[in-house]
């Protein structure tokens, strides 16, 4: 028998979005459940057919692929091959509804504290050689009055007895046992009766920090570390957040930088270019010897291996690639204008082959 199509099994149009896919699966699967329909071999197959169909609508990938090919699309991935065991349907079953209501009953922690952002600038040296530093912000902290209780000194909080302790209330739902944050202590399991007269119950108050970040030798512009439990603490008792530091480089006066790579551009004069020279060039690990050969033209890239930027979390430092840029002076000398035009009435033929490839196309040109 052919399979219907998982539009119509779960009686929704195919432009449909993900919530709305939800929405109509969770009404039908509610009704259909077997737990509603003890012993009803037809519920029970209809209920299969709407949890396969949503198993693959849900599923970007599938719904693609189904758009497109129909069933043929899916190469056997449709279904559930074990009916309602293993991982099949209970699994797609339990995630929707632990998505629709926050869970299905389990008991869940108290809620971390709030994460927090840091923008850190440092310079290109720093993110290169790695480096230490302090930073200061305020956050939310333990109470030092009440030790985070909430609580006036001398006197406990007591459980809540609305939520026994637990922090969530459950209640039912047709055949499903739900649960969500208990209101009378607002999920911190415990009901202040004396309150701390410091932070007002809260458990925390606000206050200045300081914290050190070490920065990794290698870091980019744009990345950030983790420092877990930096965070604001928790006012519900449970763990602090965390705080991540994004980092931002300065820009450097010289250098410039592709990944471990280090970029530097460097005028040299028009008689260095044509005589040749050696060099002193800067680079991050000090000044480094380097041979500018007879004849360099303007542009040209020369690289000095292992003085770059170390790689972050790997072996070995990238390079330096200096750019040579040929500075023509703009002002001349009578005497310097003749000892150049001697210069180029005695140049040998080939001297500037790209001049003369030049002049030779040109004279090549119809109509030119």
């Amino acid at each position: 028998m052919a399979k219907r199509d998982y539009y119509e099994i779960l009686e929704v149009s195919r432009t449909v979005d993900e919530d709305g896919l939800k929405r109509a699966y969770r009404k039908l699967a509610v009704q259909y459940h077997p737990d509603r329909n003890p012993g009803n071999r037809e519920a029970e197959d209809k209920f299969k057919e709407l949890s396969e169909a949503y198993q693959v609508l849900s599923d970007a990938r599938k719904r693609a692929a189904y758009d497109q090919f129909g069933h043929a699309g899916l190469g056997g991935q449709g279904g559930f091959s074990e009916g309602f065991a293993g991982g099949g349907f209970s699994d797609i079953f339990d995630n929707l509804f632990n998505d629709i209501f926050g869970g299905g009953g389990g008991q869940r922690g108290p809620a971390s504290g709030v994460d927090l952002r840091y923008n850190l600038e440092i310079s290109f040296e720093e993110a290169a050689f790695g480096t230490e530093t302090s930073i200061s912000f305020e956050k939310d902290v333990l109470c030092d009055t009440c030790s985070g209780s909430g609580a006036k000194p001398g006197t406990n909080p007591k459980a809540c007895a609305t939520c026994r302790g637990t922090g969530q209330v459950h209640f039912n739902q047709g055949f499903f046992t739900l649960s969500r944050t208990c209101s009378d202590c607002g999920g911190r399991r415990m009901v202040i009766e004396h309150k701390c007269t410091t932070c007002r119950a809260k458990g925390t108050t606000r206050k200045p920090a300081t914290v050190k970040v070490k920065i990794p030798a290698g870091i980019d512009s744009d990345q950030r570390l983790r420092l877990k439990g930096e965070g604001e603490a928790s006012e519900v008792g449970g763990a602090a957040g965390d705080l991540y530091v994004q980092v931002s480089i300065k820009p450097h006066p010289i250098y410039q930088r592709q990944n471990e790579h280090v970029y530097l551009e460097m005028p040299i004069t028009i008689f260095q270019a044509v005589g040749g020279a050696e060099l002193d060039v800067p680079t991050l690990h000090g000044p480094v010897s380097m041979k500018i050969p007879a004849g360099t033209q303007s542009g040209e890239l020369f690289k000095i291996r292992a003085k770059g930027i170390k790689r972050l979390n790997g072996n070995g430092t990238g390079d330096q690639v200096v750019r040579v840029i040929v500075e023509i002076p703009g002002k001349l000398s009578a005497k310097q204008r003749q000892l150049l035009e001697e210069l180029e009435a005695a140049s040998p033929k080939g001297a500037n082959p790209a001049v003369e490839a030049f002049r030779k196309k040109v004279e090549d040109l119809p109509n030119k």
